[in-house]
């Protein structure tokens, strides 16, 4: 009895120390989709949204499940809310690529604009 009850203690301290990482993750993760859109809005580059996109999702998801699942629900509601907003359908598929091209871990430099300075 005293092993069972050891084991599920332990599996619930795991298990919670899994979602405390998880919540991390996802927290690092929004602060890089944040640090991604502030350095577009200050570069204002012309056709440089794609890459920051990509770059966004792919810091977010260097830190783990908790990134990727922050900077999806990030970048879904982003979209979303262009939509509503007018956006064109085929800028948010655009947007919605470099999102998911990023967050798989590719290289975001793919969508790199030439001319966009070194700081970003």
């Amino acid at each position: 009895m005293k092993l069972l009850t050891g084991l599920v203690f332990f599996s619930l301290v795991l298990g919670v120390r899994g979602w405390f990482s998880f919540l991390g993750e996802a927290a690092g993760g929004a602060w890089d989709m944040w640090r991604a859109y502030s350095d577009m809005r200050e570069a204002n580059y012309i056709n440089a949204d794609k890459y920051f996109h990509a770059r966004g999702n792919y810091d977010a998801a260097q830190r783990g499940p908790g990134g990727v699942w922050a900077a999806e629900k990030i970048s879904d509601a982003r979209e979303g809310i262009q939509k509503l907003m007018g956006h064109g359908a085929e800028d948010s598929l655009a947007d919605q690529a470099a999102n998911e091209w990023g967050r798989s871990g590719k290289d975001p430099n793919h969508f790199r604009p030439a001319g966009l300075p070194d700081k970003y």
